[in-house]
Order: structure tokens, then C-alpha cells, then sequence
């Protein structure tokens, strides 16, 4: 581990005016090595030193920056979390548990609760994959900027099986599933002060896009803060991980269901994947066959199969259709 400074930020533009690089930027093979990135959390980032990744010259602490750990919640405008909020606050928060059950369940089920002490929203978002070929030093992949996605031909059991012809990574984030199912909205800031939101959708870079970022992200910017829309007094939600083992472990898959309902007819629904692709996956083929209809097990199993129609497994993945066809199921099925 290289030597670097330390820098605690007491306002967003004091934190601007030291850094540099993002941390994605910083760890390109022909990135800026003398770079000064940010820190929230610091749990990825931590990881990513030890690893060898990165080795920033300075680190700019913007865990304690006023504001930005704030959360609020009103019937008209939704739910606010800003971006240094932490993961333990969200899992205790009462009205996250009431309003947004599927939210509640991704951040309980994320991590350890002692990790969950330390993750930020913003940084839970933002974290990189943790594909073993990307994280590495010996293997240049794909998410490097080659065109070598290792996973393809070898060790992928815990790979994507959507969308994963250039590269077989998936994403970390499980509170992103849940994110995007309640179609939430990610507020960024400028250097100059400027804001703009984003998508759920627009915010994840597929590989295929530009494979050396997994967000939009930019040295000169900053996630805010999370904004999730409120629901109507008939919205229902599940969530459901499954990992290896009932102990903290990564998702070998996931899925998000969030659907308006009149009695068992769902009248409106989002239905997202985690684990199956390089990007939190918004599947409408499963949300085509329950959109209108009634809820029993007949059209959740229809949704399931439809779900997978077009996943393309590797040659050790195989088994997560399976997974995702009884997971996504079940999940339909708790709404009722």
C-alpha cells in the first residue's frame, strides 16, 4: 500500500477543489496515478487498495460534509436519502420499512451489520464490481479497457447470464435493485454548483457502452442524493436474495417487485434483477405478462419463465435460471 494524504472536506466545494479523478478514472491502465479521490464510506475503496488497484496520493474524506447525510420523507414528494446516509440508518428507518418494504428487506439483507455501520448510499451505488478476474492484477479484463472478458471461458459460476456478451460482470449493488424497481432518481452535483437527476436506468453504464466506468459519474461530480418517488396507498413490494450460504454473502441473485394492485390484479409493476447482468436488469417480459392480469400462481410463473426467456447462461452459470425462475415467482406471489 502506497503512502498517500488524507483530506477531511467540510463543504462540497472545498471537497471539488482537491479532487482530481474518480476512482474508476484513477484505476484505468492509463489513468492518472497521481490522483486525489473520494472517499464516503471507504469500504470499496479500502478493498480496491489492498488490492492493488488504487493507490491514490490523496484521499478526500466527504463522510462528513453537512447535509449530505440527511433523510426526509413527505406524502407528495417521497423519500429524500442523501448520498452519505448510511446503510444502517436506512435498515432502521420506520418509514422505509412502512412505505417501501422492498427497500427495507435489499439494505437488511445487504452486508453485515457492521458494514452496513460504515456503507453509504452513495458509495453502496457507486462501488465497482467484485468479478475476480477484474479485481485482479494479473488479469487485464474487459471492465479495464482490453478486450478480454476472462470470465467468458473461465471461472464464471457467479456470473451474468443477461447481457453478457462483452463482459460477464455483475453489479454489487443489491440496494440498487430495489432503487430501480421503485424507479428512483439519483441527484448529481457539479463543481459549479449545478444539479441535475438521473435515472436509475440512466445513471449504470453497460459495459458494452463503455466498459471502463459503471457509472456516469465524473471527477467533477458528486452524488447528492436519492430521491424515491412515493407510492399509492395500493402499492405492494417484495424482495428476495439469494446468495451461497444464509450468512453475509454476495446475491447470486436477486429480484425487486414493486406493482400497484387492485385486490390480486396488478395494475402497474416493475420487476428488477440483480446478479444477472453487468447493470441492475429491468426485465419487461416479465413485466408484460403480469401488467392487467390477476396475480395466482399460473401468470407469477409466466412472468418468471418470461424473465429468462433470453438469458444466455456460461458455462457454469447454467443453474441461475433456475434460481431466478423460483425467486422471481415467489416474489410476484408475495404480493397477494
Amino acid at each position: 500500500m502506497n503512502r498517500f494524504s488524507w483530506f477531511d472536506a467540510t463543504s462540497i466545494k472545498e471537497a471539488f477543489e482537491q479532487v482530481t479523478a474518480t476512482v474508476s478514472e484513477h484505476i484505468q491502465p492509463k489513468g492518472p496515478k497521481d490522483a486525489a479521490v473520494f472517499k464516503t464510506g471507504g469500504v470499496d475503496l479500502l478493498d480496491l487498495v489492498k488490492e492493488g488497484l488504487a493507490n491514490p496520493s490523496r484521499i478526500v474524506n466527504i463522510r462528513n460534509i453537512p447535509g449530505l447525510d440527511e433523510k426526509s420523507f413527505d406524502k407528495k414528494s417521497g423519500l429524500r436519502l442523501g448520498a452519505n446516509v448510511t446503510l444502517a440508518e436506512m435498515a432502521e428507518d420506520p418509514v422505509i420499512r412502512e412505505n417501501y418494504l422492498a427497500l427495507h428487506l435489499a439494505v437488511n439483507h445487504a452486508a453485515t451489520p457492521q458494514l452496513r455501520n460504515m456503507s453509504t448510499l452513495g458509495g453502496n451505488l457507486a462501488q465497482r464490481t467484485r468479478c475476480w478476474y477484474f479485481r485482479s492484477l494479473d488479469h487485464e479484463c474487459f471492465r479495464k479497457g482490453t478486450g478480454t472478458c476472462f470470465a467468458q471461458d473461465g471461472e464464471n459460476e457467479f456470473h451474468a447470464i443477461m447481457r453478457n456478451e462483452d463482459c460477464a460482470s455483475v453489479h454489487a449493488s443489491s440496494v440498487a435493485t430495489a432503487l430501480m424497481a421503485f424507479n428512483a432518481t439519483v441527484e448529481i452535483t457539479n463543481s459549479k454548483g449545478e444539479q441535475k437527476t438521473v435515472t436509475m436506468e440512466e445513471f449504470f453504464i453497460h459495459p458494452s457502452d463503455d466498459s471502463r466506468y459503471e457509472c456516469i459519474l465524473k471527477s467533477d461530480e458528486l452524488i447528492t442524493a436519492v430521491i424515491v418517488p412515493p407510492v399509492s396507498s395500493g402499492t405492494k413490494s417484495a424482495y428476495i436474495k439469494q446468495g451461497a450460504r444464509e450468512s453475509y454473502d454476495w446475491a447470486i441473485a436477486d429480484v425487486a417487485v414493486v406493482a400497484e394492485m387492485s385486490g390480486s390484479t396488478c395494475k402497474k409493476v416493475e420487476i428488477v434483477l440483480g446478479a444477472a447482468a453487468p447493470i441492475p436488469f429491468k426485465s419487461m417480459e416479465a413485466i408484460g405478462q403480469l401488467k392487467g392480469k390477476t396475480i395466482n400462481d399460473t401468470t407469477a410463473g409466466n412472468a418468471a419463465r418470461a424473465a429468462m426467456e433470453k438469458a444466455t447462461p456460461l458455462t457454469k452459470n447454467g443453474y441461475k435460471v433456475d434460481v431466478f425462475n423460483a425467486i422471481i415467482k415467489r416474489a410476484i406471489l408475495q404480493l397477494v
